[in-house]
């Protein structure tokens, strides 16, 4: 899709973050943009922020009948929806056999059913619309690896990068021009190390074991060398390429490497972060 000017962006988890650059750079492009997110506030400044016709929607992704309302209200307001980013994302940490499961149900809800609420209510929208469209969703380079002590985690973003190659198979084949990308990055400085912030209540049982792992996270997050806004850039190039895979930090496609060789090789598999053990260098 190289034209973006005059078209609709829709932004989950766009009041910060990769979300906020996202929602930055399609204004940016001329874009009309529709910011979703349980971050009210954060809402509000993005959309300060991109100076361009921006609508902003409460919206818990986890939730199926938010989402299909998000999309009731884009096609009520602007027809169509050309570009959507699945973006929303949660985080937590610690050991497999210590995790809870409000761990599982919560962070399961937002960064995989999100994705899976965010399709069933766009894409049959997007097929009915006619012409160009695009699917982002964000995994992670968690999404591709196995990372110790983020089970949960990894678990989640394996799930949005085998959706997004089945998506994409599925719309190639019903000859849709649609498009599907996966984006993957490595640690960013976001806010995602904290997005403990914004867990409900009800699932606030958390994995007792959870503090050297994520205190780990939190450090490698703060320490990402690429910026967000950068990721975003990354991101939109991707979508006018009409590229699948958005690695947006070149080492990690190594450790991706040897972990498919230790696949095809039926060896033990590699750690791919072996200093990430509970009190070592974290």
């Amino acid at each position: 899709m190289k034209q973006l000017a005059g078209k609709v962006a829709v932004v989950t988890g766009g009041g910060s973050g990769i979300g906020r650059e996202l929602a930055l750079a399609c204004a940016a492009e001329g874009m009309k943009v529709v910011l979703a997110d349980i971050d009210e506030p954060g809402m509000v400044e993005t959309a300060r922020l991109t100076n361009a016709e921006t609508m902003a929607v409460r919206c818990n992704v986890a939730k199926a009948e938010d989402v299909e309302s998000l999309a009731e209200r884009v096609y009520e307001a602007h027809g169509a929806a050309h570009l959507l980013f699945n973006n929303a994302g949660v985080s937590v940490a610690g050991p497999t056999w210590t995790t809870t499961l409000q761990d599982w149900e919560w962070v399961m809800g937002i960064n995989l059913m999100g994705v899976v609420h965010g399709i069933h209510a766009f894409v049959p929208r997007m097929l009915k619309q006619g012409g160009e469209a695009h699917v982002v969703s964000t995994a992670s380079a968690a999404g591709t690896l196995s990372v110790p002590g983020s089970s949960v985690y990894c678990v989640s973003k394996h799930g949005v990068v085998t959706m997004s190659e089945c998506l994409h198979h599925e719309l190639r084949q019903a000859k849709s021009a649609i498009g599907v990308s996966v984006l993957c990055p490595a640690f960013v400085p976001t806010g995602i190390a904290d997005s403990q912030r914004s867990r409900p209540a009800e699932l606030a049982e958390t994995n007792p074991l959870a503090a050297p792992y994520a205190a780990w996270a939190k450090k490698a997050v703060e320490k990402g060398k690429i910026s967000a806004a950068e990721v975003a850039a990354m991101t939109l190039a991707a979508v006018k390429d009409n590229r699948f895979y958005i690695f947006t930090h070149p080492h990690t496609r190594d450790a991706i490497e040897v972990r498919m060789q230790d696949v095809l090789q039926q060896r033990e598999p590699t750690n791919p972060t072996p200093s990430k053990t509970a009190g070592e260098n974290l």
